[in-house]
């Protein structure tokens, strides 16, 4: 046994010498390990995240809402009975005040009319002749052939027949207006918003023939709570919003009434609106905003920015490249031309970068980088992947 381990000896040598080696060898070749840095982070925000500040009128408004009214219309109705003979006009043409819109049989009223001249005539026949006998008894009178009972008599029939004329003549009157009102005209500038009557048809008096509003002047009928109504005073102006407009338009509070709604226990205002193109029109439900304060020339942000610690408001603006906190002064809140904002009295300048919304901490000092898309940004050499929570588009 001991002669055939020394036998065996050196090759277990060899092999030993033989691993060490290529042991050495292969930790020569390996290559030192990579130092691997961790990429500096990246907040990325869509373009509708950011915001510049800008200088531009605010209002302090109180919300209303409302349909909007013509401030004048008519209803036409008939004035006297009969059957409709043309219908001159249907719903949704301008008409101008005088402008004939119905025409009613004239037969009967022209027939009346007749009689009622035909009275007159024989009124004032009857007439010449007690003025005659008047004057003649009152001749008799003087020299004494008739007795003062008698130039009575005469004087009373004249009196009788000078009655009937200016009756008569009452009549005729009345004929005449009811023959002029056969023909129904349009009682002011305005158009037709809805027509009940057809030729044919059989109308009694104060029928409603046809509805006339005039679109030039528009008023909003809106509850205001009894909390708030004494912010409103007349004069102030108001902002309308109507969908399917381009734009708001601007009206007046002309009246407050003077006692609140049963079960809603809110008080209706008026708001008076010009309306010379007659873009706006009756029914329409419109969004209100009145303007308790004004001021024409002051910096704003949205108040989705304002961020609050403690005591403190700030907001996050982004100066080359990088997320800065800056602490702000607040002064009025109200609305601009992009929605709810709030007035900066301190801490920004005029065009000043912002982040719309309010998405928590930040760290301040963090790269930025805006995309337009919001879509993933192609990794390279110099920059590091962005983090994909501030890429969420604000809510407006």
């Amino acid at each position: 046994m001991t002669l055939s381990f020394l036998k065996r000896r050196p090759v277990l040598i060899g092999l030993l010498i033989l691993m060490i080696a290529v042991a050495f060898l292969t930790t020569r070749k390996r290559p030192p390990a990579a130092v691997i840095e961790k990429p500096a982070q990246v907040l990325e925000f869509l373009t509708s995240d950011i915001v510049m500040t800008t200088v531009e009128p605010l209002r302090q408004v109180l919300p209303m809402s409302g349909a909007l009214r013509a401030l004048n219309q008519v209803s036409v109705k008939a004035k006297v009975a009969g059957e409709v003979k043309e219908v001159l006009v249907r719903a949704g043409e301008a008409v101008q005040a005088g402008q004939v819109l119905i025409r009613i049989d004239t037969s009967e009223y022209q027939a009346k009319l007749e009689q009622a001249r035909g009275s007159l005539v024989a009124s004032r026949g009857q007439l010449d002749i007690a003025t005659k006998t008047r004057d003649n008894n009152l001749a008799l009178l003087d020299k004494g052939f008739i007795s003062r009972n008698a130039f009575d008599n005469a004087a009373s029939q004249f009196d009788i027949a000078k009655a009937n004329v200016d009756t008569a003549r009452g009549a005729l009157d009345v004929a005449q207006k009811a023959l002029n009102d056969t023909v129904i005209k349009a009682p002011i500038n305005g158009m037709i918003s809805s027509r009940t009557v057809e030729p044919g048809e059989k109308v009694s008096i104060d029928n409603k023939l046809l509805d006339v509003v005039d679109l030039s002047q528009m008023e909003l009928e809106a509850p205001v709570p009894t909390a708030d109504i004494l912010k409103v005073k007349l004069g102030q102006e108001v902002l309308v919003t109507v969908e399917g407009l381009p734009q708001a338009v601007v009206g007046k509070v002309v009246r407050i009434n003077p006692g609140t709604q049963s079960g809603s226990r809110s008080i209706m205002v008026y708001v008076r609106i010009e309306n010379p193109q007659g873009l706006l029109r009756a029914g329409m439900f419109a969004d209100a905003s009145l303007t308790l304060d004004k001021r024409d020339a002051v910096m704003t942000v949205p108040q989705t920015s304002i961020q609050t610690d403690g005591d403190k408001t700030y907001v996050y603006a982004i100066e080359e490249g990088k997320l800065i906190r800056r602490d702000v002064t607040l002064g009025m809140r109200g609305i601009d031309s992009r929605g709810n904002a709030v007035e900066v009295s301190s801490g920004l300048q005029n065009g000043a970068r912002i982040v719309k919304a309010n998405l928590g901490n930040l760290n301040t000092g963090t790269p930025v980088r805006i995309s337009a898309t919001g879509g993933a940004v192609p990794a390279a050499t110099n920059v590091a992947p962005a983090t994909s929570a501030p890429a969420v588009k604000a809510k407006e």
